[in-house]
């Protein structure tokens, strides 16, 4: 049995990860948590989570994830007073729907972006400019021109590289 604390943080730790995918932190929990306790505090009820099951370190400098039996727990006490079924689906229900709407709005973002950079490039010809002892390469607009999109990508992509190297 985990001590009130202990539940709190292994709470916390698990929405944490669920929603960043990343190794949770003592110094994130801290800031996440109304205790008055200290960080290095919350490292030693971590590292006793850690000998219990309920969370590992990917590496010694990682924060912390949580294993099946952590999530297992996570489960028991989120649901404890909600008895039904129907509660645990509607929270997943609720959970999934958030994910799907994040998801569609971070493939609209990279649609808009992706249309965009079409047409930028679809604008773009590639031009040779000798400059004393050095070819010195720079894009011209002309008009939309399908044939020389890919083309037009790969001269883009070359300059970027040349200008870093100035």
């Amino acid at each position: 049995m985990l001590s009130e604390r202990q539940e709190i943080i292994l709470h916390n730790l698990i929405r944490g990860y669920i929603k960043s995918a990343e190794p949770i932190s003592s110094s994130l929990l801290k800031e996440r948590l109304n205790f008055d306790i200290s960080p290095a505090t919350i490292r030693n009820e971590l590292q006793e989570l850690t000998e219990l099951g309920y969370v590992m370190q990917p590496h010694t400098s990682a924060g912390r994830v949580p294993t099946n039996k952590g999530y297992k727990y996570f489960v028991e006490i989120t649901f404890q007073d909600e008895v039904t079924k129907p509660g645990i689906e509607l929270y997943l229900e609720k959970e999934i729907e958030q994910a799907r709407q994040k998801i569609k709005k971070e493939l609209q973002l990279a649609q808009e972006l992706t249309k965009s950079l079409t047409e930028i490039s679809s604008t773009l010809s590639y031009t040779k400019i000798q400059n004393k002892d050095t070819i010195f390469e720079m894009l011209k607009i002309i008009g939309p021109s399908q044939s020389t999109y890919h083309k037009n990508i790969s001269l883009i992509e070359q300059l970027i590289k040349e200008l870093e190297n100035l």
